[in-house]
């Protein structure tokens, strides 16, 4: 029988599928909710790569995490789709790791020795690519972590990712909403405190790293034209000096799914 690879993008709220399906999960849902839509994500599929944020056990595919997914903490993926003698051959991978491989084979990191990637969404993720090899920590997850950086009287997350840009504004808006109208004086600004607000945080990582390229992903970087300008004015010369490049993945849509492909 051939066999059919499928690639598994897990968020909190989709499962992308590299054939096209968009699966929903409710990551505070029950076990029974989450692995009815883990097993439907899987299908009949016999080979299986997956990008999943952490705490995650990426060697042995058990979730780990009690933000989101809490009804499966300590379970197996394998389990979870009740994968039986016949069950597909998974492997597991950090989701921005994934994101930052493809960039760094084949996308915007290409050619740059050391890069840091920055996925902005319900959460802020980070990780650096150091001559090609992604710096980890002993469970698989990145080394170096930003959102949870003491920042005002929270943490850096609460400022830098999706709760950040809407702070404030009514209920119910989305960032997308806030970019569709960036000529409002209050959405504007909004955009370019939070541009300063990561170059201030970003800067001495940047620097103790000697990171040559700063990529951002995640859905939120569609409107990287909105904070971009802020950021990069906060990331002079001599905040990080060793800087060439700035700027979004090269096909936000995908980078996912190209990391993926060289798991």
């Amino acid at each position: 029988m051939a066999t059919k690879t499928i690639l598994l993008d897990v968020g909190g709220t989709f499962i992308k599928c590299s054939d096209g399906r968009t699966v929903p999960i409710d990551s505070d849902g029950s076990r029974e909710q989450i692995a009815g839509a883990l097993c439907e994500a899987v299908g009949d599929a016999s080979d299986v790569a997956v990008a999943i944020p952490g705490p995650f056990d990426y060697a042995n595919g058990i979730f780990l995490m009690k933000h989101k997914f809490a009804s499966v903490y300590g379970e197996r993926f394998a389990d979870l789709v009740a994968a039986d003698s016949d069950q597909p051959s998974f492997r597991f991978i950090n989701d921005v790791i994934a994101m930052l491989l493809g960039e760094v084979h084949s996308g915007a990191g290409r050619g740059y020795s050391r890069v840091a990637l920055v996925t902005l969404g319900t959460g802020l993720g980070f990780a650096i690519s150091i001559d090609g090899k992604p710096l980890l920590n002993e469970m698989g997850s990145p080394l170096v972590r930003i959102w949870n950086i003491p920042y005002r009287d929270g943490i850096l997350e609460d400022y830098a990712s999706k709760r950040g840009f809407l702070r404030g504004f009514p209920e119910g808006l989305t960032v997308k909403d806030l970019a569709g109208n960036p000529v409002a004086a209050d959405a504007a600004q909004r955009f370019a405190e939070v541009g300063g607000i990561l170059a201030e945080a970003l800067a001495p990582i940047l620097a103790e790293y000697g990171i040559e390229c700063l990529l951002f992903g995640g859905q939120i970087s569609r409107s990287y034209h909105l904070f971009g300008p802020a950021l990069e004015a906060g990331l002079t010369s001599t905040a990080a000096p060793s800087l060439r490049h700035v700027g979004p993945v090269s096909d936000i849509g995908n980078a996912t799914f190209n990391g993926l492909h060289y798991l």
